[in-house]
């Protein structure tokens, strides 16, 4: 790919930048999609996270030990979150209730947290929406702390939080800033770019100012990274959550399967 565009090709899409770390076990399915299609998927996050110092937390207000739900929506959410726990010395009750977008998100708390069914919940299909279901069913007398980046806070939990009328704040923990991969993308050959978050998409314009997509397959997974790739004037083949593609391994499968 050149840095004005994509490689330009009528062939079947053959290889695939997803823009996040490889998965650590060959289980993955984006794994199932190599050994299935004749395609090859690379990894490399766009965006690399910065810690906020708990200086600079304290300035937000927020009582972390006042709050018996917490939101979490990612793993690098979970520590940061422990990590500032342990930074300003909050003191979390045994009965704490945590509420993840994912059973994998969900899972991962057993680092920190003896794992109790009764106080961990998530949703049925790694939506948004199922996630804000399973907390209305668990709103009564709590109150919820969203942890999320200080520039990507989801702005369709917060509205449904609102929508479903929680006692909840957000708490900034963390931030996103982009990643050198100009080189990458500058040196590779893709067909596809699969984006996940808003602050990717940023990352590639400011890593190639003059990007044109030029026939470059796109995916993007959530509405907030959907709206901000449209935004650009950017074309969107591939687009998940939907109703038969809750993933982006899903939404892969379909658009690699049309293509066959």
């Amino acid at each position: 790919m050149s840095k004005t565009g994509a490689k330009k090709s009528e062939a079947a899409i053959q290889r695939i930048l997803i823009t996040q770390p490889r998965p650590e076990t060959d289980k993955s399915p984006y794994f199932d999609l190599e050994r299935k299609y004749p395609v090859k998927l690379d990894f490399c996050p766009f965006i690399k996270l910065e810690g906020i110092p708990a200086k600079d937390f304290r300035k937000q207000k927020v009582e972390i030990a006042l709050h018996s739900g917490i939101i979490f929506t990612s793993r690098n959410a979970i520590d940061h979150f422990f990590r500032m726990v342990e930074e300003v010395k909050a003191v979390i009750s045994a009965d704490t209730k945590y509420f993840c977008i994912t059973e994998a998100v969900a899972l991962y708390l057993q680092k920190f947290i003896l794992y109790r069914k009764r106080k961990v919940f998530f949703g049925a299909d790694g939506t948004n929406k199922s996630m804000i279901e399973v907390i209305q069913k668990q709103k009564a007398n709590v109150k919820f702390l969203y942890v999320c980046s200080e520039n990507q806070q989801d702005n369709e939990i917060v509205n449904g939080l609102k929508t479903i009328g929680c006692d909840f704040n957000l708490a900034f923990m963390y931030r996103s800033v982009p990643a050198d991969v100009k080189l990458l993308l500058t040196q590779t050959a893709y067909d596809g770019i699969c984006f996940f978050t808003p602050s990717g998409v940023k990352s590639l314009i400011e890593n190639i100012p003059d990007f044109k997509q030029n026939g470059l397959i796109l995916g993007a997974f959530g509405s907030n990274t959907i709206k901000a790739m449209e935004e650009r004037g950017l074309q969107l083949q591939i687009k998940a959550p939907q109703p038969q593609a809750p993933s982006m391994v899903a939404a892969l499968e379909q658009y690699l399967a049309l293509q066959r």
